[in-house]
């Protein structure tokens, strides 16, 4: 990303297990010290925000339900001390806030997602984004977890 576009301010990531934003904070923040990096996951399975508010490792008690089966994964010990250490913020989002970022993708950019990657669009455009300090930033588009009646489900609206 950052060899196509060396001007990112930010990277936004969705997360689930953390491997993937470890990953990418790692080499982000090598190339470009200045970076910022936030993850992006949905409230209804927010561990690795709760865990960044309180500085250590907190898993959610309850089942997590969440339509964006990629990042239904609890955050891993391994992937945890870089997202304490580097991760510079945790945006979550609601559910209805996933699916309207999907399909806003599916819509306007005509790239056929799933709901994970909705979670990192969602986080941009929600109110609790601060775009002050960020002008160009880079949103991960991942995951391959869609189920099709998840996918009919946000299509029809039902």
């Amino acid at each position: 990303m950052l060899k196509q576009n060396p001007d990112l301010d930010a990277i936004v990531v969705p997360v689930g297990g953390g491997g993937l934003i470890s990953g990418i904070t790692i080499a982000a923040k090598h190339i470009k010290p200045s970076i910022k990096i936030y993850a992006a996951e949905p409230e209804k399975a927010n561990d690795c925000y709760i865990s960044k508010c309180n500085s250590h490792i907190t898993l959610v008690d309850h089942p997590v339900v969440t339509i964006a089966d990629g990042v239904k994964v609890k955050i891993g010990e391994n992937a945890w001390p870089i997202i304490r250490d580097l991760v510079d913020d945790v945006i979550t989002v609601s559910e209805e806030q996933i699916i309207e970022a999907t399909r806003l993708v599916w819509e306007r950019a005509k790239l056929v997602i799933e709901p994970t990657s909705g979670v990192g669009i969602a986080a941009i455009v929600s109110e609790k984004f601060s775009k002050d300090d960020v002008k160009n930033i880079g949103v991960v588009l991942c995951g391959g977890n869609a189920d099709v009646g998840t996918i009919a489900k946000i299509l029809t609206g039902v």
